[in-house]
């Protein structure tokens, strides 16, 4: 019984631990430690960081990187705040981890609404951020259809407080996913969230809107293209591309290639990650 309600992760996960932020809280990180280049993987809603970013942990500690990962308020381990979520809280957190840790400035790496947290950091908390690599994600998310989505986080959060685990189990299925350790590792992982924290996080994504700021973001970025996505509109993403002047590097795979396609999406990941650093190298050259 205990197997299948707390199933293993497929893969071995780095260490994850508690870092107490003074006049914040904890904040639950992974962290590959490490003296390489800091990566500070952010992301994307309702999906903690182990969901997000399993696939990639290793591949990218391999290649030589400190990996480092946290849960955002409201998701899996994240913060529990009496404050409504709201992704600049998100920012202030994930640079105050960076600042705590002393390892910063740190390329940052947003998957989805990770993209909108990555972009805040870069306008608000500048010491934290020397690079930005934007995944699946967008400059805003005034799309029509997407907007219809995020008006049912009302009755989104209704389902989940009421029955957590046994809603994600059958929103898995829906979805195709079938009976299998990986997938009651999914749902347990899903079921940790705080539901009224989702559903707000469904709500800030519809009232993001960066176009009168992002272009004035001063810091090397990439932008990884998910092609088939149906949930982000790849228009929208080149939009984010050319907004900072950014290299595009696609992957053809819908909203869940960071799973889905792990091994394939890896590999453009560091691509688009040799990209920033040679920005970096010829801007201080």
């Amino acid at each position: 019984m205990g197997s299948e309600r707390y199933p293993d992760p497929p893969v071995e996960l780095p260490e994850g631990r508690i870092v107490r932020v003074p006049g914040l809280g904890e904040l639950f990180v992974r962290d590959t430690g490490g003296s390489g280049p800091p990566l500070l993987l952010l992301h994307g809603w309702m999906f903690p960081s182990d969901l997000n970013w399993f696939r990639t942990y290793k591949p990218l500690a391999d290649a030589g990187y400190r990996v480092l990962a946290l849960d955002h308020s409201g998701h899996g381990r994240g913060l529990r705040a009496d404050e409504p979520f709201t992704l600049s809280g998100c920012a202030s957190d994930a640079a105050a981890l960076i600042r705590e840790l002393g390892c910063g400035p740190a390329t940052v790496v947003g998957y989805s609404m990770g993209g909108p947290i990555a972009c805040l950091m870069a306008r608000d908390h500048a010491d934290a951020v020397s690079a930005l690599v934007l995944c699946a994600t967008a400059r805003e998310w005034q799309d029509p259809r997407m907007k219809a989505l995020w008006s049912g986080m009302g009755v989104l959060r209704l389902v989940l407080g009421a029955f957590p685990h046994r809603s994600w189990r059958w929103g898995l299925r829906r979805a195709g996913f079938p009976d299998s350790p990986i997938t009651s590792w999914v749902a347990a992982e899903l079921s940790r969230g705080s539901a009224r924290d989702l559903a707000e996080a469904g709500r800030e994504l519809g009232r993001f809107d960066s176009r009168t700021w992002i272009r004035e973001l001063r810091v090397p970025a990439a932008v990884v293209v998910t092609t088939r996505d149906s949930a982000v509109p790849p228009r929208k993403q080149h939009e984010l591309a050319e907004s900072l002047d950014a290299p595009v590097f696609e992957i053809a795979c819908d909203h869940s290639g960071v799973t889905v396609k792990g091994k394939e999406f890896c590999r453009v990941l560091l691509d688009a990650l040799g990209s920033v650093s040679e920005q970096a190298g010829a801007a201080a050259a």
